[in-house]
Parts: structure tokens; sequence; C-alpha cells
């Protein structure tokens, strides 16, 4: 147990070191999470909501942080090139984001073209009963991800790795509320990027 807890805390604090730089993306991981939230709430209550909230609002605001505000050059806190952190990065990285949001950003349209999806879900008869099996689809498809990775992981490097990473998946909305819930009042300040001044010191250290 403490060794998966010491290889949590190792992914949490690698995510929040190589990746969260930019106050904008952390004040946006701040509603991400605020989001997923909401979303966990209403997973037992109304499932497609869940999905509809989890995407829309927490992973659009999540993944808009990384691709537009975070910066992608040489990482001097950390004396790494954006290169090396893409390569050892343990969950997704660009690459695979950009395939798990197209895959998210097409789906819609398989629905349409298969309103019954081969049988997997009953075809919608007005507006709003495609909006809820489209968040029905949207919450498969974010469960599949997890998975498929996690069974990635699971092959290539070990199985704790893996279960690790679904863990800190999972619990990311409470620890990024705890760890970003003043980046909204730095940016007001006028701060664009963290100092890291915290990273400094565990390197002193």
């Amino acid at each position: 147990m403490q060794s998966f807890l010491d290889a949590l805390r190792t992914q949490r604090w690698d995510d929040h070191r190589y990746y969260h730089h930019s106050r904008i993306n952390q004040s946006l991981h701040l509603v991400s999470a605020l989001g997923f939230l909401c979303a966990y709430a209403l997973l037992p209550v109304h499932p497609a909501w869940s999905g509809l909230i989890g995407w829309l609002v927490s992973m659009v605001t999540r993944q808009s942080g990384h691709f537009f505000f975070e910066p992608r050059g040489y990482d001097s806190v950390n004396q790494a090139s954006d290169e090396y952190k893409e390569s050892i990065k343990v969950g997704y990285n660009i690459h695979r984001k950009i395939w798990l949001l197209l895959a998210w950003a097409l789906s819609p349209a398989l629905l349409w073209l298969a309103p019954s999806l081969f049988g997997l879900v009953a075809p919608a008869t007005d507006a709003a009963g495609f909006v809820d099996n489209v968040g029905i689809l949207w919450l498969c498809l974010g469960a599949g991800g997890l998975a498929f990775r996690v069974i990635q992981l699971c092959i290539v490097r070990d199985v704790q790795t893996g279960l690790v990473w679904a863990t800190k998946i999972l619990t990311d909305p409470f620890h990024d509320v705890l760890l970003y819930w003043k980046s909204p009042l730095y940016l007001l300040r006028g701060e664009l990027l963290d100092p890291m001044d915290h990273v400094h010191e565990e390197q002193r250290a």
C-alpha cells in the first residue's frame, strides 16, 4: 500500500510540475474539476447529463488549458524539453489526446448515422432523446478511454502504474480543487505563469 501511495504522489507531482505552469491552465483546471464533481454527483441519478457535463464543461476547459495556454517550449524549471516530457507522460500526451478528442467530436455523427448504435441503445424519438444518447455515448467513451490506457500501462509498464494512474485520474477533481483554488486570484493580479518556487525548493531538498 505504501508503494502504491508513493507512486500516486509521484504521478501527481510530475503532472503538476511538468504540465501546469500557466495560471490560465490552472484556473481552467479548477473549472474543470468543479464540473467533474458535478458530473460525479449526477452519475447515479442522470448518467446522460453526467456525460454531457464531463465532456462539454470539464474536458473542454481542461484540454483548452493544455492546448492553448500551457507553454510548450523548453521547461527551464525542470530542465526538460517538451519532447522529453511528452515521451515520458504516463497518461494521455498531446498526440493521444488529439485522437481521443477526435473520437469525442465525431461520436455524435456515428449516433446520427446509427441511432441504436447497432442495438446498444434505444433510438431517440426527439431532440432531447438524441442529446441523452449522446451523453451516454460520451460517458462510455470516457470510461473506455480510461480503461484502454490502464490496460496499455499494465502491458507496457506494470499493473501498479496502470492502477495508480486510474486512481489519479478519478481523484484529480478533488486534488485539483485543493491545488488550484487560488490560481484565479493570482491570474487577476497579472501573474500568467506560476513561478514554481515549490518545485525549486523540492529540487534543492
